[in-house]
């Protein structure tokens, strides 16, 4: 009975074991692909690495453009009255009447438009902050310590800010953003105003260092009493002595750190010096490698801000520079440049006059100083530029040097020069095609080019604008 059982057990096996295989055969019939995928994937990986590098070069080449028979203003050269530009891979490839189409390039007619360089601003904090009062949230301009040289505006930009859009549909396609808190407020980052990350904005990831420079204080507003405070002007130099000795002993304790560190490279025997990422962040500031912005308005300040810089081996860059004009001389002759951020403020003293302001860029460029013109606002207001250059060219400054001092003059200044500022082959693409004077109000920029990709003309402002345009 037993060796019944084990047989008819062999039996069932057998069969189970045959409508197995058939099953499986079976389903390799209707399913051939599985065999294929079976044997190659191994291999999927690999290609899906070489996919992803691939993918890349594809995406990031920008479209050729080509704008036929427009009046171009190159800004470095003479105007030409009708030409063409080619634009490919995101540089100007050829500028003249004669320039010739790139192979499938975009055709933009040019006819009644003008082609400028797209305008930079130096004066922002574009990106740091999103509503200044009221959403404290929205606000990355400053940290808690006085002396913060290793902060990074680049690291921190939102390139989704409102403002953006706004601000390059007036014509502007780059700007400097730089913190505003404490002495040393932190590294500015001089970035185009496209793409999807601060990385990807970047121009100069660490453009220059941004120092509010101790100003002498002759007075302030009680807020208690509502009136003016009058101070001593020997107590309001004291007060700023004193500030600018802690600024010098921050400098010189960084300056000897970098010397203990670049000994200690040379040295292993040396002890080794304990790392300071505040101190390393100031190197290429103090080699004079790069710019420090010096905030100061009057000439008491500017000629400390000079002199301090000189003391320190600094590359300096006078910013706000209301009353530059009365020291032009030393500016010129110490070759240091200044970005006004003040066309449109009130005289700073009862004794100017009412449009002293609004001629201190005319000042400036009759003395040979370097300048340029900013807003100095962190990013709401940035979009008013070419209205300020339009101001001072209608107070004593040409317009080829008010439309210079928006373009070109600031790009050199930022040291950007050989990138962007002028409409030359080999630089970007960063071009706005206006159907006026682009420094006059009632101009329309109708096509905007940033590392020569088009860029969409819309914002917050044309939104609301289309939304309530039919209210009735």
């Amino acid at each position: 009975m037993k060796e019944l059982n084990a047989e008819t057990q062999r039996r069932r096996d057998a069969e189970t074991e045959r409508g197995t295989m058939e099953r499986r055969g079976n389903r390799e019939k209707q399913m051939p692909e599985a065999k294929i995928i079976g044997k190659f994937s191994c291999l999927l990986p690999t290609a899906c690495c070489l996919l992803l590098l691939v993918l890349p070069a594809f995406a990031q080449k920008a479209p050729s453009y080509f704008i036929r028979g427009a009046r171009i203003v190159p800004v470095s050269g003479p105007e030409i009255a009708l030409g063409n530009v080619a634009v490919s891979d995101g540089k100007i490839v050829a500028v003249g009447a004669d320039a010739k189409a790139p192979a499938g390039a975009q055709e933009i007619d040019g006819k009644g438009l003008t082609v400028y360089p797209g305008m930079i601003e130096l004066g922002t904090s574009m990106g740091l902050v999103e509503i200044a009062s009221g959403a404290p949230g929205t606000v990355d301009l400053s940290e808690i310590d006085q002396y913060n040289p290793q902060i990074q505006s680049i690291v921190a930009v939102n390139p989704h800010s409102a403002h953006i859009n706004v601000t390059r549909s007036n014509g502007i396609t780059s700007v400097l953003s730089f913190p505003r808190g404490g002495v040393i407020a932190g590294q500015a980052a001089f970035i185009n105003l496209d793409g999807t990350s601060p990385r990807e904005m970047s121009v100069i990831s660490h453009a220059a260092l941004a120092l509010n420079f101790p100003s002498v204080v002759t007075g302030q507003f009680d807020f208690n009493t509502f009136t003016f405070q009058q101070i001593d002007l020997n107590t309001a130099l004291a007060a700023r002595d004193k500030q600018l000795e802690g600024l010098r002993k921050f400098f010189n304790d960084a300056r000897d750190y970098l010397k203990a560190q670049d000994a200690y490279a040379k040295d292993k025997a040396l002890p080794r010096p304990n790392h300071n990422i505040v101190y390393d962040a100031m190197r290429s500031y103090l080699q004079g490698e790069k710019p420090v912005l010096m905030n100061a308005e009057r000439p008491l300040d500017i000629k400390a801000a000079i002199k301090f810089a000189e003391e320190m081996k600094l590359k300096p860059i006078i910013i706000g520079g209301s009353e530059s004009w009365k020291v032009a001389d030393l500016l010129k002759e110490k070759n240091v440049p200044v970005i006004v951020t003040s066309v449109l403020d009130m005289p700073r003293t009862d004794d100017d006059n009412y449009d002293a302001q609004y001629e201190t860029p005319a000042k400036l460029a009759k003395a040979g100083v370097r300048f340029c013109i900013s807003t100095g606002d962190t990013g709401a207001h940035a979009r008013d530029l070419p209205f300020l250059a339009g101001m001072a060219s209608s107070f004593g400054l040409s317009k080829e040097d008010a439309l210079k001092a928006v373009t070109l003059s600031p790009a050199q200044i930022i040291g950007a020069g050989d990138k962007m500022g002028s409409i030359e082959v080999g630089k970007i693409a960063n071009l706005a095609v206006t159907d006026g004077d682009i420094l006059e109000a009632r101009t329309h920029t109708r096509y905007l080019f940033i590392n020569g990709r088009s860029v969409p003309l819309t914002s917050r402002h044309t939104e609301l604008y289309d939304q309530f345009k039919n209210r009735k």
